[in-house]
C-alpha cells in the first residue's frame, strides 16, 4: 500500500517554544515538490511525545490539509496506553489520514500476546496501520512471529516500520510476505535489494 520514500517529519517550533505551523507548510511542500512519496508526521521524529494534544491536532490536521491527497499522510498515533493508541487513530481516521503510525507499546514492556493484543485494539477503528517496531525507543523487541500474525490476523495492519536493526528478523518477515518499511537509514540501502517497500 505505502512504499518509496515516506518520510518522518519533524515538527518545527518557534523561538518561543509554539509551533511554527507556516515552516511546517514550507517543509511538506519541499518534501513533495522534492518527489517524496508520503509524509509521516508525529512520529518520533517529530516529537510526538513531548507535543500537547492540541499541538498534536495541529500538527496532523495541517499536515493532511498541506498534502491534499498528493500524497498519503501515514500519522503517528503510537501510545503506551492501548486506550490512548485507539483515540488517536480515531481521531486521524476522523481528520482525515490516510494510514496510523502505531509504535509496540514504549516503557511497559508487554509480551507477544500484550502487543498483538494493542495491535488489535488499534486495527478495530478501521484505518490503515503501519506498525512500527523501534526497540531502542520501546526497550521491546516485537518478534517476527507476532509480526505476521498480525498481518494474518488483523485485517488492516498494511507493512510494518522496522528499526530492530535485526536483518534476519527482517528476512523472516519478507519471507512470511509482510511489507517492510525501512526505520533504520543505515540498513535502507542494503535491505531494498531484499524487497522492502520504502
Amino acid at each position: 500500500m505505502f512504499s518509496g520514500s515516506l518520510v518522518a517529519l519533524i515538527t518545527p517550533f518557534k523561538s518561543d517554544g509554539s509551533l511554527d505551523l507556516e515552516k511546517y507548510r514550507e517543509l511538506i511542500e519541499w518534501h513533495i515538490a522534492e518527489g517524496t512519496n508520503g509524509i509521516v508526521p508525529c512520529g518520533t521524529t517529530g516529537e510526538s511525545v513531548t507535543l500537547t494534544h492540541t499541538e498534536y491536532e495541529s500538527v496532523i490536521k495541517t499536515a493532511i490539509d498541506q498534502a491534499k491527497k498528493r500524497v498519503p499522510v501515514i500519522a503517528g498515533a503510537g501510545s503506551n496506553s492501548t486506550a490512548h493508541a485507539v483515540e488517536l487513530a480515531e481521531q486521524c481516521k476522523a481528520w482525515g489520514a490516510d494510514a496510523v503510525l502505531t509504535i509496540v507499546p514504549y516503557y511497559n514492556k508487554p509480551m507477544p500476546e500484550g502487543m498483538f493484543q494493542h495491535f488489535k485494539a488499534v486495527d478495530a477503528v478501521g484505518i490503515p496501520m503501519v506498525l512500527y517496531n523501534v526497540p531502542g525507543r520501546t526497550g521491546k523487541n516485537m518478534p517476527a512471529t507476532t509480526t505476521l500474525r498480525c498481518a494474518r490476523e488483523l485485517k488492516n495492519a498494511v507493512a510494518v516500520k522496522e528499526a530492530s536493526g535485526d536483518v534476519g528478523q527482517i528476512m523472516e518477515i519478507l519471507a512470511g510476505h509482510f511489507a517492510v518499511l525501512s526505520g533504520d537509514d543505515a540498513l535502507t540501502l542494503p535491505l531494498i535489494p531484499m524487497g522492502v517497500k520504502g
